[in-house]
């Protein structure tokens, strides 16, 4: 077995989907701290179903962490992206919170 040591601009760019196969986006940048890979971001695809539940957000963070398999795309686990209920919840706390601050 060959291993492929790839280099982050090979990597931007790339197609990101769940492990259920779902299609998030496009990796857009690492974010590196003390010379390894904290994180990701990523654009969301129009055409993505997480858009919808993102309300609006054009990107996402993901951490490394839930990347499951880099290869000619990425494969990231599903728990990494908010849930409707999640989503839900966030807007329903900061419309309470707006409300307490009128």
């Amino acid at each position: 077995m060959v291993l492929k040591i790839l280099r982050i601009s090979d990597v931007i760019g790339m197609k990101i989907f769940t492990d259920s196969g779902d299609y998030v986006g496009l990796i857009e940048e690492a974010n590196i701290t003390g010379n390894k890979i904290d994180s990701w971001r990523i654009r969301i695809g129009r055409d993505s179903n997480v858009s919808s539940l993102l309300s609006g957000a054009r990107g996402l963070i993901i951490p490394h962490q839930y990347i499951k398999a880099i290869g000619e795309v990425i494969l990231i686990n599903r728990n990494a992206i908010p849930t409707r209920e999640e989503s839900e919840e966030t807007t329903g706390e900061a419309s309470e919170m707006s409300e307490t601050a009128l």
